[in-house]
């Protein structure tokens, strides 16, 4: 397998993609020896049968806003790989929206989920809908528009689609009603759903406390135990940061920002569980912007910008992709940053994870790091077929082990010979055997 050409051929056939480029680069470079090492591997082609998606469907949403207006939006669904189990992955409402988002989505997907050791493929699908700003009942029209064709092509057995950026149990909680409207069917067709109808305990939280759980494995490995005497940078405010910055509380940490896309907060004084507790009814019941913390708790508040320049210990980028530079992350590395744990996808650039790896700080990539949200959303499908729920302590010692299984597959894979484990390699190359695995076994399909 020759890397450049791999990717060469993929702007030939997906031009303007670069996101999707940056992924398929960032895993092939990682696995291309592993790769090589297996003849019978490129005998199949399965480098282009991997990289290309099985399936993308693109259709238009139409819908009536609350002034009576007929509104157009472009829905999508990239399904990567089934190699391993249905398809699964988020649906995301956001401007940003388009093919080449979604297929990078799915592509890190398809590993996030073989790493898990959960039977699930890959895929992602949303909208350039953007739900902010919009009323309950517009939001509510839009969904049902969206899964009149979305309900074509998913299933419990086929494909499985959660929430994601712009998606949350409101959202989920209408397609899941249409979706049973259209096909008379009560399934586990989508996760995240509202536990009065099959969703599962700790699914909001699942992302934030898993990256938690996977900082800590690697922590461990430095002899460190708990986060007292930590400082936490944090990026984002949504599900993923908040959820996060819990757990680091509760663990000891003094969590120092927060952010959205308009600028971050910076306490020095640390966000406590009070001042959190204010974060998450800012966001979830008033959708505010968070720069209200500021003008609550008098701390700073820097427009525009995101908090890579202050000063911490460890750094967990929660928000959203290529949020870390290699400038950023000169300054992390700086100011004496000793581990990285992406709650995001695909938060760092190829030049900050450079960076990362040259200075040998702990650094975990977002396929890893963040699978905790799919891991429980694995765990509600289970549920849902079985017909029964898991008490918070038994899903959440279910998502600890995943975590602990996930570092040690990293671990094993990613151990350089003078012991630093780069858990970029690691991941990526644990993830690929699995599906490349089932996809020899099954045959040229």
């Amino acid at each position: 397998m020759k890397v450049e050409q791999v990717i060469d051929n993929l702007k030939r056939r997906f031009p303007n993609e670069p996101e999707y480029y940056q992924a398929v680069q960032e895993v092939l470079e990682s696995i291309v020896d592993v790769y090589n090492a297996h003849p019978e591997f490129e005998k199949q082609n399965l480098v282009e049968r991997l990289v290309i998606p099985d399936r993308i469907l693109s259709f238009r949403v139409t819908w009536v806003d609350d002034k009576g207006n007929i509104q157009t939006n472009m829905g999508y669904r990239v399904q990567h790989n089934n190699a391993i189990g249905p398809y699964k992955g988020g649906l995301r409402f956001h401007p940003s929206v388009y093919p080449g988002i979604l297929k990078f989505l799915a592509f890190e997907q398809t590993f996030k989920n073989s790493l898990t050791t959960l039977p699930m493929g890959g895929a992602k699908g949303g909208s350039d809908f953007n739900p902010k700003g919009k009323s309950d009942a517009e939001v509510m029209r839009f969904c049902q528009a969206f899964m009149l064709e979305l309900n074509k092509i998913v299933g419990p057995d086929t494909d499985v689609p959660a929430g994601d950026i712009g998606v949350g149990g409101r959202e989920i909680g209408y397609m899941y009603g249409m979706y049973k409207k259209l096909r008379n069917e009560a399934n586990g067709v989508l996760t995240g759903k509202g536990l009065e109808f099959g969703g599962s305990l700790i699914r909001p939280e699942a992302t934030g406390y898993g990256n938690i759980y996977f900082l800590m494995n690697m922590l461990k490995t430095k002899g460190i135990h708990d986060l007292k005497g930590q400082v936490v940078a944090i990026s984002g405010s949504g599900n993923v940061a908040t959820y996060t910055a819990q757990k680091a509380l509760q663990l000891g940490a003094k969590v120092i920002t927060l952010s959205d896309s308009n600028g971050y907060i910076y306490d020095p004084d640390g966000i406590d569980e009070e001042k959190l507790a204010y974060v998450f009814e800012l966001k979830n019941v008033y959708r505010g912007r968070i720069r209200e913390y500021a003008e609550k708790y008098g701390c700073k508040y820097v427009e525009g910008a995101r908090p890579w320049n202050e000063k911490c210990t460890i750094a967990l980028p929660s928000a959203t992709q290529n949020e870390i530079t290699g400038e950023d992350a000169e300054m992390l590395v700086k100011n004496g940053c000793i581990a990285v744990s992406e709650g995001a996808n695909m938060p760092s650039t190829p030049e900050a994870i450079d960076v990362f790896l040259k200075n040998k700080i702990l650094y975990a990539p977002g396929k890893a790091a963040n699978a905790g949200g799919v891991s429980v959303s694995g765990l509600e499908m289970t549920q849902n077929s079985m017909r029964l729920s898991w008490t918070r302590e038994e899903v959440d010692q279910k998502l600890q082990q995943i975590m602990q299984n996930i570092h040690e597959s990293c671990v094993k894979y990613g151990t350089e010979a003078d012991g630093y484990v780069n858990y970029v390699k690691g991941a990526n190359i644990a993830g690929f055997m699995k599906v490349a695995k089932a996809m020899m076994a099954q045959g040229v399909i």
